[in-house]
């Protein structure tokens, strides 16, 4: 008997499967949407059909069929064995999974749900998490079209422990890539001339696949002409034709153009526009140094500042024209080597001083509104935008620059004569004293070096005697006032006095008559003595200048 129960025993011990195992079982019947199986040792399980379901498939299970199940509980309270099916899969997988994240294998699985963050990923009996970051190699809007779908996973971190599972269909995808990449890149030469698909715009350029690997095609390749916006031209999904310009074969970076598919147009610049000819071009591109102007598609010309306007110096270009306007330009400098042309907007005009010195010579009276008061003088508006400046000392004819100005304001209307146009230097000098004349010339008009008039006695000083002729004040000093030394006396005249004098000089700039009496008597002695005698011939002064007051009496 003690041999008997061990034999007993043992045999339980042998054929009683262990809960927490795997075992195999016989599918005995189907019914109430479970499959009834046959574990072995007289025990059987019930598991719900869907266990033995692929996400988004039938189940696929009939009687007779032997399948794995995990062992939960030998009994329940109903005597049946607690088995599952999923479970015996999931024990199944983690074993196979965990070979292939230690030997870094791929796996295969399909996408069957969606989660906070991602997606879950069915490996046949475990699940994964995908990240939404793992996905693609790029954000997926509609990931539709990848639910159901057998597909490669690489296994990224996995803890059998929590049941943690984290995959990624990215990994597969660039490797692919990177395989596809390098095929491509080793075909592509410098210079060579493919077609591709624009993926993706940016406001540098666009990003062009040529079947697995994306060139960048910069703004700057796109066309000859100015490119402000790459869309201009390309569109997503647009076939394009490029050059190959540069390949790094290990950076795997391509440059592109498509601007050196076509004629370049500065080979002909200097033969279409030669110097000093007008042409009509397009505002592209306004900056604070000057203006842009493309003459026609990839080639521009700057308008720098100082060649924009002939009276506007200190405006910025925006004041002067705007972006898109049709404007007439001359060419002034062209440098083919650095694909430079220099170009006048101005000169396009006439110079406005050349223009003011035909229509108002010198001596011409203009009127003009003051714009501007300096130390040392006014601006005066005048046509074509340009000024005209009056100095102090052509304010006035008597007194002070310096105090005539302070009659003046901005905004008053003056009239005044041109005096001087220097076409060169930009400047035009008028005269408001001028517009009434010269009094200075008016009075002594005829009078000369030598000639003898009459004044009139307007004040006596100790230095001299102050006269006035025609309205002009003179000084004649104490030594000029007779040739008798004892006679030089200011007090032997009064105010009122006409007295005869002899003109020294005159002098137009400082508007001065150097009068003389002294000169006039030695002028009228030296006269006597030619007409009445000499003292060779033996009559005295006194003889010689009797007679000659005696031919004056008579």
């Amino acid at each position: 008997m003690e041999e008997f129960e061990a034999l007993l025993n043992e045999s339980f011990e042998i054929d009683t499967p262990e809960e927490g195992s795997v075992v195999r079982g016989k599918v005995i019947a189907i019914e109430a949407g479970q499959a009834i199986i046959d574990v072995g040792y007289k025990m059987e399980g019930r598991v719900d059909l869907k266990e033995f379901a692929a996400p988004g498939e039938a189940p696929q299970i009939a009687v007779g069929d032997e399948v794995e199940v995990y062992l939960r509980n030998v009994e329940n309270a109903r005597g049946e064995a607690v088995i599952s099916h999923e479970m015996a899969k999931r024990e199944a997988a983690w074993d196979r999974l965990e070979k292939a994240y230690a030997d870094e294998e791929r796996v295969e699985g399909a996408i069957f749900g969606r989660v906070k963050g991602g997606f879950t990923v069915d490996l046949g009996g475990a699940v994964a998490f995908l990240p939404g970051s793992q996905v693609d190699v790029r954000p997926v809007r509609d990931a539709g079209p990848l639910m159901g779908l057998k597909q490669p996973f690489q296994i990224l971190k996995m803890d059998r422990r929590r049941g943690n599972i984290v995959v990624s269909r990215r990994a597969i995808l660039e490797e692919s890539r990177a395989e596809q990449r390098a095929e491509v890149i080793a075909k592509l030469n410098e210079g060579d001339v493919v077609d591709g698909v624009v993926k993706n715009i940016t406001e540098y350029g666009a990003f062009v696949d040529l079947g697995g690997v994306d060139g960048l095609l910069h703004v700057t390749d796109m066309a000859w002409r100015r490119v402000n916006d790459p869309k201009e031209i390309l569109s997503i999904g647009e076939t394009v034709k490029v050059q190959v310009i540069k390949v790094n074969k290990e950076t795997h970076r391509i440059s592109l153009g498509m601007k050196q598919l076509q004629a370049d147009p500065w080979d002909a610049v200097e033969a279409k526009y030669p110097l000093d000819s007008v042409h009509t071009g397009r505002v592209t591109n306004i900056t604070d140094y000057g203006a842009f102007v493309e003459l026609e598609p990839g080639v521009e010309g700057l308008v720098h500042v100082s060649e924009m306007s002939w009276t506007k110096k200190n405006v910025h270009p925006g004041k002067i024209v705007s972006t898109s306007q049709e404007v007439e330009v001359m060419v002034l400098e062209i440098d083919t080597a650095k694909r430079r042309v220099s170009l006048g907007l101005k000169q396009t005009m006439r110079n406005p001083w050349e223009v003011f010195e035909e229509q108002y010579p010198v001596g011409t009276q203009v009127e003009g509104e003051v714009k501007n008061i300096t130390e040392f003088g006014l601006f005066v508006g005048l046509d074509n935008d340009i000024d005209g400046m009056v100095h102090l000392s052509d304010l006035t004819w008597e007194g002070r620059g310096e105090d005539a100005i302070q009659n003046y304001r901005k905004g008053d209307v003056v009239q005044a004569v041109v005096t001087e146009v220097d076409t060169d230097k930009e400047r035009i000098s008028l005269s408001i004293k001028a517009v009434d004349g010269d009094p200075f010339a008016e009075a002594v008009d005829g009078v000369k070096r030598g000639s003898i008039i009459t004044v009139e006695v307007t004040a006596i000083e100790d230095g001299g005697i102050e006269v006035e002729y025609e309205g002009m004040k003179s000084f004649i000093r104490r030594s000029d006032l007779s040739r008798d030394r004892a006679e030089q006396r200011p007090e032997r005249f009064q105010v009122g006095d006409k007295v005869d004098v002899r003109v020294t000089n005159v002098d137009a700039k400082s508007r001065r008559l150097g009068l003389s009496i002294k000169a006039r008597e030695i002028a009228e002695e030296k006269e006597a003595v030619e007409q009445f005698g000499s003292s060779d011939a033996g009559a005295s002064l006194g003889d010689i200048l009797g007679a000659a007051l005696k031919q004056n009496n008579d």
